[in-house]
């Protein structure tokens, strides 16, 4: 007969209670869990969960330079939100530390960083250790919000739900917040962000660069564009980001009203105008300027979550966060300066090969795609835009997480 040990371990991988000869109660209000099983499995077990405490450990990064406000300051303030893990600290490090030494009055911006609570307080360590002089806050994002919401799309690192966090900026934020640039972590800014913070969006919800060359068709499925009442948000011409898309629009009514019991697109608290949109253009959700106050009034978070139910009834596009938004946002998009987002630096979401610079200025890079630049760094097969990402790179030497198991959003 095969012995068995007792294994009691707490349910945080760094703490373990040596195994016992004998079977214990769990104790639930200490979070114990004891159990018995074979000596094989029980080291088998220990070895994954050394290998997963591990694998966790947040790098150790340079403390940035201070910088202080220029003269000319006023008191105006700039939010920018991003999102905070693990796998893409390192990026947005560098991220934070190419704002704050671009920006003339860098003491007047405030960071949120969006993230989840199973790393927070280490995260807060690592953060407050590297800018000692950041005026920071962590806003918790539930995961639950968007587990049961998600779809596969065609590269794992679109599904996971911290990717999804931008559409629960208006509940993450306080409402003293009434505009936001959005970026994510994979961004490094060259200019003054204050000149991005400063643009007018008008009527607008949201203000990105548009790139209206790019083939829109591309970001929906035939599912989509084969049924009338779906393609119908882009064709009959209505703002549906004030609205429902086509108010008469039965298949999106239902999925709206009766799939999930949140909104009637012919309800007039939504603020459907009948403004047309105009032409549908892509562009890319990792750079937005956002009127919060809108965003709230016009229940935006509901319309994205309503598409999102569409996608896990109907599978109408592939591509993870971004389709909802190009689905409420596009064409009543306020357009900025393609400056402002020389994306696709990161390759394209199967291959992530290199890529040139788009032609005009530059103001914000951003490595969307599948390769990120601090692992091709490391791997020592760095594309030639890479090297402008590397002097924002505040990692200390051999400080690293093991780079072999994150893959690029």
């Amino acid at each position: 007969m095969t012995p068995h040990l007792s294994l009691t371990f707490h349910l945080h991988p760094h703490l373990f209670i040596p195994p016992s000869t004998h079977h214990q109660k769990c104790k639930t209000q200490n979070k114990l869990i004891t159990t018995t099983m074979p000596p094989k499995l029980y080291l088998l077990l220990t070895a994954l969960l050394l290998h997963t405490a591990a694998a966790l450990r947040l790098p150790e990064f340079n403390e940035a330079p201070a910088f202080r406000n220029g003269n000319e300051c006023n008191d105006t303030v700039i939010h920018i939100a991003m999102t905070l893990d693990a796998t893409y600290l390192r990026g947005s490090i560098a991220g934070v530390f190419s704002i704050i030494q671009h920006s003339t009055c860098p003491e007047n911006t405030v960071f949120h960083f969006l993230t989840t609570h199973r790393l927070s307080t280490a995260l807060r360590r690592t953060i407050t250790a590297t800018f000692p002089y950041l005026t920071f806050h962590l806003h918790h994002f539930h995961t639950h919000l968007v587990k049961n919401k998600i779809s596969t799309s065609i590269r794992r690192a679109l599904d996971q739900p911290l990717n999804y966090a931008r559409i629960y900026l208006a509940d993450l934020l306080p409402d003293v917040v009434h505009r936001v640039i959005y970026l994510d972590s994979d961004v490094i800014v060259v200019d003054d962000v204050v000149k991005l913070w400063e643009i007018e969006l008008n009527s607008h919800v949201l203000g990105a660069p548009e790139y209206c060359l790019a083939n829109f068709t591309t970001y929906f499925t035939r599912n989509f564009w084969n049924n009338p009442e779906f393609s119908g948000v882009f064709t009959h011409g209505h703002g549906y980001s004030h609205g429902r898309g086509n108010p008469n629009n039965p298949e999106v009514s239902r999925v709206f009203t009766h799939g999930h019991g949140r909104e009637n697109p012919n309800n007039p608290e939504l603020g459907f105008s009948g403004r047309g949109r105009g032409k549908p253009c892509y562009f890319n959700t990792g750079v937005m300027v956002i009127d919060m106050v809108k965003w709230r009034a016009l229940g935006i978070t509901r319309r994205l979550e309503g598409w999102m139910g569409v996608q896990k009834r109907y599978r109408i596009y592939e591509l993870g966060s971004l389709p909802p938004f190009l689905l409420v946002f596009a064409g009543d998009v306020e357009a900025v300066e393609h400056r402002w987002n020389q994306h696709g630096l990161g390759g394209d979401n199967v291959k992530g090969l290199c890529r040139d610079l788009h032609p005009g200025e530059v103001s914000l890079l951003h490595w969307s795609g599948k390769g990120k630049p601090w692992l091709r760094l490391d791997s020592k097969r760095a594309c030639p835009l890479d090297g402008l990402w590397a002097p924002y790179d505040l990692l200390k030497h051999g400080s690293s997480i093991s780079a072999g198991v994150f893959e690029g959003r």
